[in-house]
C-alpha cells in the first residue's frame, strides 16, 4: 500500500525542527558532532522527516533534508483539514490529531505544527500526549498522518461505495 513518493518532482520547503550538539571525550579531548530533526513538504499532502548527523550543523542539515526526502508520504486530506480524529504513537511519544472547521487554525505545539504546515493541513487541533521528545513527537505526527484514511480508501477497501460507509 506504500506508494513511493519522488521527491523530485515535487516543490519542497524545509524546515529544520530540531538541532542538538552532542559531545565524545576521547584521548585527545572532546569531539563535538551535531544532530538536526528536518522535515520536508510541499503543503499539499507530502511530507516526510529524516534525521542527519555531521561534524558541522549545515552538513547535519543537508543530510538530514536528503533523509526526509527519502522518507515521503502522502497525507489524505478532506478540504483544509483531515478525514477523522486519530492518535498517532511512536515510543512514548503520543500525538491526538482532531480535525477542525475551516478558519481554526493550527492549534498544534511547535514540533508538530511544524509537520502539519507542511502537509498542507490548515485547521486542526493537535495535542501532545506522553513524552514531548522532538523526534518522538515528530515520528508519532507522521504514524498518525499515515494511518488516515478518506471514506474513498474505505469504500475501495472494502468494495464499496463511499455512500455506504458514510451512512
Amino acid at each position: 500500500m506504500a506508494i513511493k513518493i519522488d521527491a523530485a518532482t515535487l516543490d519542497l520547503r524545509e524546515d529544520v525542527v530540531f538541532t542538538k550538539s552532542v559531545s565524545k571525550t576521547v584521548k585527545g579531548g572532546r569531539v563535538r558532532k551535531f544532530s538536526a530533526l528536518v522535515v520536508v513538504g510541499d503543503g499539499n499532502g507530502h511530507v516526510g522527516y529524516g534525521l542527519g548527523k555531521a561534524s558541522e550543523r549545515p552538513e547535519a542539515v543537508r543530510k538530514g533534508v536528503e533523509d526526509a526526502k527519502k522518507n515521503m508520504i502522502e497525507v489524505s486530506l478532506k478540504g483544509t483539514t483531515i478525514p477523522h480524529e486519530i492518535i498517532g504513537e511512536f515510543g512514548a511519544g503520543r500525538v491526538l490529531l482532531k480535525p477542525a472547521r475551516k478558519g481554526t487554525g493550527i492549534i498544534a505545539g511547535g514540533k508538530v505544527r511544524s509537520v502539519l504546515q507542511l502537509a498542507g493541513v490548515t485547521d486542526i487541533r493537535a495535542k501532545c500526549l506522553g513524552s514531548n521528545n522532538p523526534a518522538n513527537v515528530v515520528k508519532a505526527t507522521f504514524e498518525g498522518l499515515r494511518a488516515l484514511r478518506s471514506a474513498q480508501q474505505v469504500a475501495e477497501m472494502r468494495g464499496k461505495t463511499p455512500e455506504e460507509i458514510l451512512n
